[in-house]
């Protein structure tokens, strides 16, 4: 995923790979080989890669040990993730505790509405896992047409869907990603 992420951001950005090699002083055909997924950059050189390409060094490194499944490639989720924004905390109430079965967490917060009821009632805590696209039904947390939804993700088979527990709230399908953004795989302690 991170290849892909990373030849995703250079392509955004204009540059060419031999204009990144130049800024980054790696050599061409490494980032050749790092942005197909066939190696993985030191942190020193995805740092000298974030740098070159003007985006933060955390929201891509979270990409680092994440694979895209076909799904995900199919319906090129990877480029609905972020990758030049951070969570804005405007209130922090406490610290929690990370269930050690979550490694990946980047953040935790509580559920706000119902419309996860069954798998993440509201008031319940969820833990973030920043950038990682969520597998076939597991939950995310999106922006979909500027609001953020959690909700459960199902791969239909010629579009995503985002489905919701409470049959009063309306599933999305998604049609256009620029509405669309994906934000991280949500895991909910029981």
């Amino acid at each position: 995923m991170l290849g892909s992420l990373l030849t995703r951001i250079r392509e955004d950005k204009g540059l060419s790979k031999t204009s990144l090699a130049d800024l980054t002083k790696i050599n061409v055909g490494h980032l050749t080989h790092i942005e197909k997924g066939e190696r993985k950059p030191s942190p020193s050189a995805l740092r000298d890669i974030c740098k070159a390409l003007e985006v933060p060094y955390l929201p891509v490194s979270y990409a680092y040990e994440k694979e895209l499944t076909e799904d995900q490639e199919r319906y090129k989720l990877i480029d609905c993730i972020t990758y030049n924004k951070v969570p804005l905390v405007n209130n922090i109430e406490s610290m929690i505790d990370c269930p050690a079965k979550f490694p990946n967490t980047s953040l935790a917060f509580i559920m706000k509405d119902d419309s996860m009821k069954s798998s993440a009632p509201k008031g319940s805590t969820l833990f973030l896992e920043y950038n990682a696209i969520p597998l076939h039904r597991e939950l995310g947390l999106f922006i979909y047409d500027g609001n953020y939804l959690v909700r459960r993700i199902v791969y239909r088979k010629n579009k995503v869907v985002l489905k919701s527990d409470n049959l009063l709230t309306r599933d999305i399908v998604i049609e256009d990603n620029s509405k669309f953004t994906i934000i991280g795989r949500i895991n909910v302690e029981n």
